[in-house]
């Protein structure tokens, strides 16, 4: 249970909820008792992390991707949790229909009641086509509140969540395309009131469009070897707000491309090797000048900066991610995060898992390996993944997630008794 004072309320939850959301934490206080002389490069070398609301959105929701890196966009033999990777590749899938649900206590090393969860199913539709389901549930343990004078006047969970539903055709034996629709919702508050403003919870919609194109090469056992090349823009949609007397903000619309490449050593032995880059496609924030006494550069009323006006609408903020870094393009560059994994599949029963996640120190800092295992047994399959961090102190250390898969189709055909 966590104990919170009314008058820190909106600010305590919303640290809790950056902490939990990978690390997003600003530290532009560092940046601003500095001098307004920082050049370029020295402006990349500063901690800039790109925030949003609702940043749980961009977590791995399944422990097959988590155990290779938080790879996913061009999966080979997709299952029900595909969906939320690239809607596109459940054309793809072995099995008309199927669901999945995984389990994740998260940050275990900071807090005790945190915990992910996620529910998906899918089923094909005619030949060339695929439609799914899904909801996440993010639970940010309890809160309780209290006065000015520390007596409890309540308690609550924060929980966030979203509905999705996804379509998926298939335009040629090559190339299919996908489109999810999202509604979200996130409640930190319990509609309580801080200095005269109502706080409610905070609901916005988003969508994805995702595509895929895969071919074959010959292999040098004479088979043939797959490849598989795939796109996903995530989270495209309205910005979101807890009170309507404030701003409202970016949701973590997310740029997503990968590659895989297949290979099968003999009837029994595949080896998955997949790659993916990822950047969030919202305004970096500027680097606000301040004079040398510490106090906010001032012209004409109007505060200066280094970099562009983040205040855009949700179209201009897509395009501006891609040069609005104060520290110009070793900043940019750095905003790209990069994921490896490989998988080796023994009688599509048995799979060793294992991957690397890499973010820049400046943005965030994410840096860990993975390594997870998966068991097939008639229609249900349990994946596995735990995370490495590189750092000796992580607030993802020792984290254990789970995924189990049904076969829905392959269940209704076995044989009964």
């Amino acid at each position: 249970m966590h104990k919170v004072d009314n008058i820190f309320l909106p600010t305590s939850i919303m640290k809790k909820t950056a902490t939990i959301a990978l690390f997003t934490i600003s530290s532009w206080g560092i940046l601003q008792s500095q001098n307004t002389q920082l050049s370029s490069k020295q402006l990349a070398g500063q901690l800039n992390t790109v925030t949003t609301m609702v940043p749980f959105l961009t977590i791995t929701p399944d422990s097959r991707s988590a155990a290779m890196g938080d790879v996913g966009v061009a999966l080979f033999n997709p299952d029900a949790n595909s969906g939320s990777w690239n809607m596109a590749n459940l054309i793809n899938a072995k099995n008309k229909t199927g669901f999945s649900m995984s389990y994740a206590p998260w940050l275990r090393n900071l807090v005790s009641d945190v915990g992910f969860s996620y529910l998906t199913g899918y089923s094909k539709v005619g030949a060339n086509s695929a439609v799914s389901g899904a909801m996440r549930y993010f639970s940010l343990g309890n809160i309780q509140f209290t006065d000015f004078d520390g007596n409890p006047t309540g308690q609550f969970t924060p929980n966030e969540f979203p509905l999705d539903g996804g379509y998926a055709t298939q335009f040629t034996k090559k190339f299919s395309m996908g489109v999810n629709l999202r509604f979200v919702y996130s409640n930190l508050t319990g509609n309580r009131a801080f200095s005269g403003i109502d706080y409610k919870a905070a609901t916005g919609g988003a969508g994805d469009v995702n595509l895929l194109y895969k071919t074959e090469v010959k292999s040098s056992n004479g088979g043939y070897d797959k490849i598989q090349f795939g796109l996903n823009i995530q989270n495209i949609g309205s910005k979101m707000t807890y009170s309507s007397k404030e701003k409202r903000d970016f949701i973590p619309t997310n740029l997503k491309m990968g590659v895989g490449y297949s290979h099968k050593i003999d009837d029994y032995n595949t080896i998955n090797v997949y790659a993916d880059i990822n950047k969030l496609l919202v305004p970096t924030r500027p680097y606000y000048l301040v004079n040398y006494n510490g106090e906010d550069s001032m012209i004409n009323g109007i505060r200066q900066y280094t970099g562009i006006d983040p205040d855009v609408n949700v179209v201009q903020g897509m395009i501006q991610s891609f040069y609005d870094a104060p520290g110009g393009l070793k900043e940019e560059l750095n905003e790209f995060m990069l994921s490896g994994g490989a998988e080796y599949i023994y009688d599509d029963k048995f799979t060793l898992r294992g991957g690397v996640f890499y973010e820049s120190k400046t943005k965030g800092g994410r840096q860990y390996g993975t390594l997870g295992i998966g068991l097939k047994y008639q229609t249900f399959t349990v994946n596995a993944a735990y995370l490495v961090p590189f750092a000796s102190r992580h607030p993802l250390q020792n984290q254990m997630r789970f995924s189990l898969l049904f076969d829905l189709a392959s269940l209704k055909d076995s044989p009964k008794d």
